[in-house]
């Protein structure tokens, strides 16, 4: 229903409440106007019951007094007859009823004032009867009730015309009201509804009168305020989800429903999630620790930093409750950290094991020849077993030395342009020995258009020195052949041998500190297994790559990329700032 309906149903009950207290009203001063009636008539009874001492002159004094009085005035003996009375005269006044029956003479002895409401007898009319007790019977005094009622009659006339002119006049006046609060509030209303909708362009007009121009104006402002703060709020939540969503650790909003309502991308990694948001908890993963993490969350308790594995990840876990009922859970990829670890405590291990071994066997020919009666030839012999275990540790110790200063950063290339032919020469030329002496030939095949290579040359002789030295010790026959070709935006350099071959399974890890497929025989031949992470580690220091290739049985080939000249200097000052 409109407002304007509205407002005059409400004046309509308003009028008829009005009408229903007149109406009490009226009664009211219909029974007050009454009881003053017949108090006016107790008085003019004992007024004339004052001056009623001679029965002689009873009619003579109640004509009197109805003149004067102007009303109908009797003078009652006690023992009922009429002795005066203003309306008769004469044979009319004898020939009166005896008046001992009457209810207001009966009682007028034993009651201050005496009252009743009947047809006369006599008149045939209505009337009002007091009567009082006088000192020679009852005075009693009447007047007819439709003079009263007349009164009432012509009163009530012009209150109902007066009041028939008031409510046309109000309803006229309640109607144009209606229509102009009406009109403006309506247009709050739709401006209100506008705002409810997410709308907040709509303004209302201010030129409404009084408290409804008031409310325009709040609004008005309320509708400025709610604009700027949804889009200061719209500002905190893109910042807020972006950076969320840059977040490496996984984090995941939970409602008071258990409904996921918030995943970044890395929750959504982590967890291998691809349903849109919201969905339920049934949809993650159902790993008991992480699902009973997200329970305590919910029922309020904290829980965490709890590690779990999933998906081949390890992760670290905390849920905690948030105030007004839901969770959060937080993941973070300790993969990278524990992997770390494990390589720091296989460092460490293959490090001792590296080193005791030759210091075992110096210490044991040490006192060998501290003892006496050793003969010369095997105080010569346990002399060079000792230089060449004191050889191998000092490998070790330089080849540690090398790569912790290469990963550390204290070592930066110097590159230039190389020919690689002359650099592949000076390799040969350190390991031919080692070559001839298990018959291994040596080859080179240099493409003309990858025969220019962007790199230190120390560390591009390192390289080919480490990767022969590997390919001759684990080649017993054949040959080893370092090659060049052009790559797309570089070039491949390549070291191969026809020796044994390393398994599948040790090919991704054969670039890791002190790793061998073979580690007996790496021993024996003098390997201390940090070669290939040195190659690595200076490959990379260029901006290129490195990998490798091997079928058992038929030789490994090591291939290494190196950008062009203008990707590998700008990797090189990446790496220097």
């Amino acid at each position: 229903m409109r407002l304007a309906h509205r407002l005059l149903l409400y004046w309509l009950g308003i009028v008829g409440l009005l009408v229903v207290a007149g109406f009490v009203i009226e009664r009211r001063l219909h029974a007050r106007v009454t009881d003053q009636t017949i108090d006016n008539l107790a008085r003019e009874a004992r007024l004339v019951a004052s001056q009623w001492s001679d029965p002689s002159v009873s009619d003579s004094l109640a004509d009197a007094a109805g003149a004067a009085l102007g009303h109908r005035v009797t003078l009652i003996d006690r023992t009922g007859v009429v002795l005066g009375d203003s309306h008769f005269d004469g044979e009319a006044l004898r020939d009166l009823d005896n008046h001992s029956t009457r209810p207001e003479v009966a009682l007028a002895s034993t009651l201050r004032a005496a009252t009743a409401r009947r047809v006369s007898s006599s008149s045939g009319t209505e009337q009002f009867y007091v009567a009082v007790a006088a000192s020679l019977g009852v005075s009693r005094v009447s007047l007819p009730t439709p003079a009263i009622e007349a009164v009432f009659y012509r009163t009530r006339k012009d209150v109902l015309l007066a009041g028939a002119v008031a409510v046309a006049l109000s309803a006229v006046i309640a109607g144009l009201f209606a229509r102009s609060l009406s009109r403006p509030i309506v247009e709050l209303r739709d401006v209100a509804r506008q705002m409810a909708d997410g709308d907040l362009g709509g303004r209302p007009a201010l030129s409404a009168p009084g408290e409804v121009g008031d409310l325009a104006t709040a609004l008005y402002r309320l509708a400025e305020q709610l604009g700027a703060r949804m889009a200061a709020l719209q500002a905190d939540r893109t910042l807020l989800a972006a950076v969320v969503g840059s977040l490496e650790e996984g984090v995941i909003a939970v409602d008071a429903t258990a409904r996921v309502v918030q995943a970044n991308e890395a929750a959504r990694r982590l967890l291998d999630l691809s349903a849109p948001l919201p969905f339920s908890l049934d949809m993650l993963p159902r790993e008991p620790l992480l699902r009973d993490s997200l329970s305590d969350a919910l029922r309020g308790i904290r829980t965490g930093p709890l590690e779990l594995t999933l998906h081949g990840r390890t992760l670290l876990l905390t849920a905690c409750p948030l105030d007004h009922g839901g969770g959060v859970l937080a993941l973070f990829d300790m993969t990278a950290t524990r992997r770390l670890e494990t390589v720091r405590r296989d460092f460490v291990a293959n490090v001792s094991h590296e080193l005791r071994t030759p210091l075992t066997v110096i210490a044991g020919f040490t006192e060998t020849l501290a003892e006496e009666g050793v003969p010369p030839e095997k105080r010569r012999q346990f002399s060079e077993m000792i230089l060449t275990n004191t050889s191998r540790m000092q490998r070790i110790v330089d080849d540690l030395l090398d790569l912790s200063r290469i990963e550390s950063g204290g070592w930066l290339p110097n590159p230039s342009v190389l020919d690689v032919e002359a650099v592949i020469d000076e390799a040969f030329t350190g390991v031919r020995a080692a070559a001839d002496a298990k018959g291994i030939r040596l080859e080179s095949q240099v493409d003309p258009a990858a025969r220019d290579i962007y790199m230190d040359r120390t560390a591009l002789r390192q390289i080919l020195s480490n990767l022969l030295e590997n390919a001759i010790r684990y080649t017993v026959r054949g040959a080893v052949t370092v090659a060049t070709a052009r790559a797309e935006g570089g070039v491949s350099l390549s070291v191969s041998d026809t020796g044994s071959g390393i398994p599948a399974e040790h090919l991704p890890r054969i670039f890791e500190r002190f790793y061998r497929a073979d580690s007996g025989r790496a021993r024996e031949s003098g390997g201390t297994g940090l070669g290939l992470a040195i190659v690595r580690h200076l490959v990379e220091s260029h901006g290129g790559r490195v990998e490798a290739a091997s079928v058992e049985g038929a030789g490994t080939t090591i291939i290494i990329f190196l950008p062009a000249a203008s990707i590998a200097a700008a990797s090189i000052a990446a790496a220097r700032s």
